[in-house]
């Protein structure tokens, strides 16, 4: 690829020609080669989530050492070579290290692509365990502090983590990510929404306890943990451990002013009503037989978000090194790091990444737009 010139790209990768009066690019595929032309281009084409490679080459520091093993919370296709292409033709890319990955992946026993991963969005009664059956401390519990969480379990040496939990639990506040996965919310059905409140887990919940990778149930702890060694494929956990931990957990929920910060985290969420109705369990022992079956879940790391990436100006081009814009390409979208290549710095507020991308793609397009006018 060169600048002021024709722009060839591999695999299905299409990127504009950095001259604003000609921009050609040429692409190789299986089917052979194509040629697009354009006055300007805009690159919006993804992170790099779906080359575990280059997570792990641009795995921070300060989150330990890369995890060997990840599942992909993105297609293949999100695979970071429409960066190489544009820094090969003098873009920019910064803050690479900024990144937002997940804990609660999910192998997915009906996949879409590859390795594909689903993240539980869990609700906040689970107890999490890492690989060798410690129970993970504050403030890393379900749905809090998500790259604390990652930090956390990177240091104790295993890349993948438990959810210890009942069948009561899973029925009320186990959710999946993507949109398949929640037929009521996607048919924008309030009948079937409702249906949430009626006994029983949702159906992709309940197909993924019997049919997923990460799922271990059994009636009593001594089984339970037998069979998380055997997922696991090693002899980490020992049965009367968990079995401690899960007994002092169960303890705090006869206190009524419970030292135990995750119970006490559990009880202010059902003080909200819709949580208390549809989405946060009954306060229960893990360990009371007429709340199980007991559930242990292997959670894995699941790719997901770039913070970082191309960096732009505040008209969504794309700068090179000395500051200049790259002329006639435009980055928007988790390409430009959801705005300017690291907007969000090295952490963010979960939900907030669509917004960063609506937003730079209407400045993007406007820019673009008055350019060639």
């Amino acid at each position: 690829m060169k600048t002021g010139g024709t722009v060839t790209g591999v695999s299905g990768a299409v990127l504009a020609d950095s001259s604003v009066a000609r921009g050609q690019t040429s692409s190789r595929e299986a089917t052979g080669e194509f040629t697009l032309s354009a006055q300007a281009v805009i690159v919006t084409s993804g992170g790099i989530g779906g080359d575990h490679d280059l997570v792990r080459k641009a795995w921070p520091a300060r989150l330990g050492t890369p995890p060997k093993r990840m599942v992909a919370g993105v297609p293949a296709h999100v695979d970071g070579r429409m960066l190489g292409i544009t820094e090969a033709a003098g873009g920019q890319i910064i803050n690479p290290d900024r990144m937002w990955h997940y804990t609660e992946g999910l192998q997915n026993w009906d996949p879409v692509w590859p390795n594909h991963g689903i993240r539980i969005l869990p609700g906040p009664s689970s107890l999490w365990l890492d690989a060798t059956g410690k129970r993970l401390p504050a403030p890393c519990y379900p749905g809090f502090d998500t790259l604390g969480t990652l930090k956390h379990l990177m240091a104790t040496g295993h890349d993948y983590s438990w959810f210890v939990l009942t069948q009561k639990i899973i029925e009320k506040e186990f959710a999946l990510s993507g949109s398949e996965q929640n037929p009521d919310l996607t048919n924008r059905s309030v009948r079937q929404v409702l249906q949430r409140v009626r006994p029983g887990a949702p159906a992709p919940v309940e197909a993924f306890k019997q049919k997923g990778a990460d799922f271990v149930v059994a009636p009593t702890v001594e089984e339970l943990v037998a069979g998380m060694n055997t997922l696991a494929g090693s002899s980490l956990l020992s049965a009367p451990a968990v079995k401690a931990v899960i007994e002092s957990r169960d303890r705090q929920l006869t206190n009524p002013f419970a030292k135990d910060a995750q119970i006490t985290a559990i009880r202010g969420a059902r003080a909200y009503r819709g949580d208390k109705l549809i989405r946060v369990a009954t306060p229960h022992r893990l360990l009371d037989p007429k709340a199980g079956p007991l559930i242990a879940v292997r959670l894995n790391i699941l790719t997901r978000k770039t913070l970082g990436g191309l960096h732009t100006d505040l008209s969504a081009r794309v700068l090179q090194s000395d500051g200049s814009p790259l002329p006639g390409v435009y980055a928007a979208g988790e390409a430009a790091g959801f705005g300017g290549g690291g907007m969000h710095g090295y952490n963010s507020l979960e939900g907030t990444f669509l917004g960063g991308c609506l937003f730079s793609g209407r400045v993007a397009g406007r820019a673009a737009a008055a350019a060639i006018a």
